[in-house]
């Protein structure tokens, strides 16, 4: 069996070297090399061509974000970054899924010894993934959509006959992508929506801000009890659980920090069954890409109450794993390329002889 080759690259030798003492616990892996700083890993990824590296974002001589950047435009390959959980440390993540990396490790502000060793599985599970995931160099042209801008796509005004309809969204590994890219092309009058991203508590909010500053539509975190609203999207923070709730005619959000369901809290299989049990056959089901099984068996619920349910295709997937695992189960009406998913949604709208979602 051919092990996965690691590259750790980060300024602090103690971080290296823990970084190290875990991946090697791994019967799958070897750390071929461990850099400094990027313009050593430069070096180190043509000699060692490593199946994936770990990239710190704060270092010397070149800053993690810079050498992400030019790495995913001359040589995509897979980066596991390892980012310390700030706000700023947030924002900067964030940027860095943008550029390419397919997922992140929060790095402990205190004792980042026995923190890093609490981390230890996760740290392998994501560089297993992270090895097998489709990388594509993201630094190309792309429309973005303003709150004063007309739509990307064609509002569905006066074309909606209920304000009943919910988008219900789940998204783990290469997600955030994901998400954008469909709500940048969401029109101001559409469906309330709520999502489910898997992402630890401190980078949700700005996760939220960062997609509101993008899309026509208004983006929030959410909190508990926010009527969910036409033009609208809900974002489950990273501290709860996010259902679906009904207050008198209003659909609304509820928080629980009830335990987490296939190890997520939030879990989208949490979000999907609160939509099977509260909305039924007035929501639709979005699965998009992510690892494991989260939200597949909510999503078989879901269309079993009536609802409408697409998933993310393969091609399309950062790791094709909840989508895949949807389908399995015979939840999915429909199977859609990501940059085709926006549209089909609205399409369907359409086709229900709908009028205006403005209220």
């Amino acid at each position: 069996m051919n092990k996965i080759k690691v590259l750790i690259v980060d300024d602090s030798a103690l971080i290296r070297s823990l970084l190290k003492e875990i991946i090697s616990q791994a019967p799958d892996m070897e750390v071929v090399g461990a850099a400094p700083d990027p313009l050593v890993a430069r070096e180190m990824i043509r000699t060692l061509n490593p199946d994936v590296i770990t990239l710190d974002v704060e270092m010397p001589k070149m800053d993690g974000l810079e050498f992400l950047e030019r790495l995913m435009r001359l040589r995509p390959m897979p980066v596991l970054m390892i980012s310390t959980l700030t706000a700023k440390g947030s924002e900067v993540t964030l940027r860095a899924l943008e550029l390419g990396a397919v997922d992140f490790i929060s790095k402990p502000k205190m004792d980042v010894q026995s923190g890093l060793q609490e981390y230890s599985e996760e740290i392998i599970t994501k560089l297993r993934m992270a090895a097998q995931a489709k990388v594509t160099n993201r630094i190309l042209p792309h429309v973005v959509a303003s709150k004063s801008a007309d739509a990307v796509l064609p509002s569905i005004r006066n074309k909606i006959t209920s304000t009943e309809k919910i988008l219900v969204f789940g998204s783990s590994t290469g997600g955030t992508e994901a998400l954008k890219e469909v709500l940048i092309h969401m029109p101001p009058d559409c469906p309330g929506i709520v999502m489910t991203q898997h992402m630890p508590e401190g980078f949700t909010k700005s996760y939220a801000e960062r997609l509101n500053s993008l899309c026509q539509i208004s983006v929030k975190e959410a909190e508990h009890g926010d009527r969910i609203l036409p033009g609208h999207a809900y974002l489950a923070p990273g501290h709860s659980h996010l259902l679906i709730g009904r207050s008198g005619a209003n659909y609304v959000c509820e928080l629980s920090k009830a335990e987490p369901v296939n190890r997520h809290r939030p879990s989208v299989d949490v979000l999907y069954r609160s939509a099977a049990n509260n909305v039924g056959k007035n929501a639709i089901g979005v699965i998009l890409t992510g690892m494991g099984k989260d939200g597949a068996a909510g999503m078989k619920e879901m269309q079993a109450a009536g609802a409408r349910t697409y998933a993310q295709n393969e091609a399309s997937c950062v790791v094709f794993g909840m989508p895949k695992e949807a389908i399995a189960q015979g939840g999915v009406d429909e199977i859609v390329p990501l940059k085709d998913i926006a549209k089909r949604i609205l399409d369907y709208l359409h086709s229900m002889g709908a009028k205006s979602f403005r209220v």
